[in-house]
């Protein structure tokens, strides 16, 4: 009599179907159903995962389970925190590997914000490339116009483009000639630029998933007036003296008041990431919408 038939090896989770089932995880039951169960430790890894499958689900779960309102954002810099030189130039301050999370996080938004400044210097293309996924919707804060129309931001047709402009700015003839595929919003004042009344203006939209990618002035309004949940903040191994600096804002005079979020850490390639989640409020502090934001407010953006 002939032995049982072997029971079928159970299909292997690698990288890149990994990513493909994080990709369509909002629940709990989701990540039951795609194959993640939690360790001891409260980590998620896959049943027949490899290590870097394992890897991708530690790293992206906590935001794919973040709900349909979450506002997280990214920024990569040097040791010394700067996000570019002296002379503008970023390419690149981290490595690949800091570029594919880029991309990822793009992938798992809804829209993709960046400030005037960046757009009329980097004119970004804000796609996802480095990874499979959808493009998110760009949108540019640009309260006095400054981003040119022939901006490949506007041009490239590569993905929606929303474009937030100021009421009163000489926008009308603009918003006329605007290219397929560019929505513009004029907002009524400077009030509305500011990052919780921006964040609600979208989520009014529709796009509720919101990654704030730069420059350092947007992404430290958005963290001084308390309207992120997760900062990505990953630094390389350069010293650059002087330059663009990332993060920036009005200070605890105190080392005790200081803002110390829990965080967590992981190598990419050579570049450190930390990833602060800003949840949780410090003593004293009230609830989300009931903070009352103290940074400068309704200045332009970078």
């Amino acid at each position: 009599m002939t032995a049982p038939a072997a029971r079928t090896a159970a299909v292997v989770v690698d990288a890149a179907e990994a990513w493909e089932r994080l990709r369509g995880i909002r629940s709990d039951g989701d990540a039951e159903a795609a194959g993640l169960v939690r360790a001891a430790d409260g980590r998620a890894h896959w049943r027949h995962g490899t290590p870097e499958a394992d890897a991708l689900a530690d790293r992206y779960l906590p935001l794919c389970l973040a709900g349909p309102h979450v506002t997280f954002a990214q920024l990569g810099q040097s040791l010394d925190g700067f996000i570019a030189s002296r002379t503008g130039d970023a390419d690149y301050v981290t490595g690949e590997e800091d570029r594919e999370h880029l991309h990822r996080l793009r992938a798992l938004a809804d829209a993709v914000v960046v400030g005037a400044g960046t757009a009329v210097a980097d004119d970004p293309r804000l796609t996802v490339r480095a990874c499979t996924g959808d493009n998110p919707v760009r949108v540019v804060i640009d309260p006095h116009g400054r981003v040119p129309l022939g901006h490949g931001l506007f041009r490239d047709g590569a993905a929606r483009t929303l474009w937030l402009v100021g009421a009163g700015a000489g926008h009308e003839p603009r918003t006329t000639a605007r290219p397929d595929g560019v929505d513009v919003a004029v907002l009524p004042d400077r009030e509305a630029f500011t990052p919780r009344r921006l964040v609600r203006e979208l989520a009014r939209r529709g796009l509720g998933r919101v990654l704030v990618e730069g420059g350092g002035v947007t992404v430290s309004r958005f963290l001084h007036e308390g309207a992120l949940h997760r900062l990505y903040l990953t630094v390389a191994p350069v010293l650059l003296g002087d330059g663009v600096r990332g993060l920036g804002f009005p200070g605890p005079e105190l080392m005790r008041d200081a803002l110390r979020p829990p965080t967590r850490s992981t190598r990419l390639g050579e570049d450190t990431l930390f990833e602060l989640d800003l949840r949780t409020p410090r003593p004293g502090e009230p609830l989300d919408e009931e903070h009352a934001g103290t940074g400068q407010r309704g200045g332009e953006t970078q």
